[in-house]
Parts: C-alpha cells; structure tokens; sequence
C-alpha cells in the first residue's frame, strides 16, 4: 500500500493535469466567445445592408405606383371626358348638323 505522502504526490499531479485542461478550456472558451462576437458582428452588418437596400427598393417602386396611378387617374378623366363629349354630341347631332 502507498504512503501519504506518495498519494498526496499522486494527488497534487492530477491537480496539475486538471489546471492544465481548465486553463486549455479557458482559451478554447475564450476563441469561441470571440468567434461568436465577430459573427453577431458580420450578421448584424449584414441585416443592416438589407435593410438600407430593401427600404430603397420600397421607395422607389412607391414612387413608381404613384407615378402610375397618376397617369391612370389622367386617362380616366380624359375618358369620362371623350365620353361626355360624345354624348353631347350625340345628344345635338340634329341641331349641329342643321347649323352646318
């Protein structure tokens, strides 16, 4: 049987191997942390790009859908317009024809 004093040397060795493997997780724990804050970093940056692109996209095609709804609230007015005015015509097409 082993004598304290070579069990506490057998003791203290695994204590060592043991620090050794905590300060190597420490490190590997640290580069992870690190690995994570760059890639929060880069998707944050990223999100942020889309965004600015998407929100320029909406704007110009807002601009385009009024651009277009103008010109078809023109051609409505200008319709009912011709419309009108044929139906006036139509209407006084006797009296117009005998004027001329």
């Amino acid at each position: 049987m082993a004598t304290t004093v070579e069990r506490i040397g057998v003791v203290e060795t695994k204590v060592e191997n043991l620090n050794e493997k905590l300060d190597d997780l420490k490190v590997d724990v640290k580069d992870m942390h690190d690995c994570l804050d760059k890639t929060r970093d880069t998707l944050t940056d990223k999100l942020n790009e889309m965004y600015n692109v998407s929100c320029t996209q909406h704007a110009e095609l807002a601009q385009k859908i009024g651009d277009l709804e103008k010109i078809r609230q023109k051609m409505m007015w200008m319709i009912a317009g011709a419309v009108a005015f044929a139906g006036i015509l139509s209407g006084h097409l006797e009296k117009i024809l005998a004027f001329l």
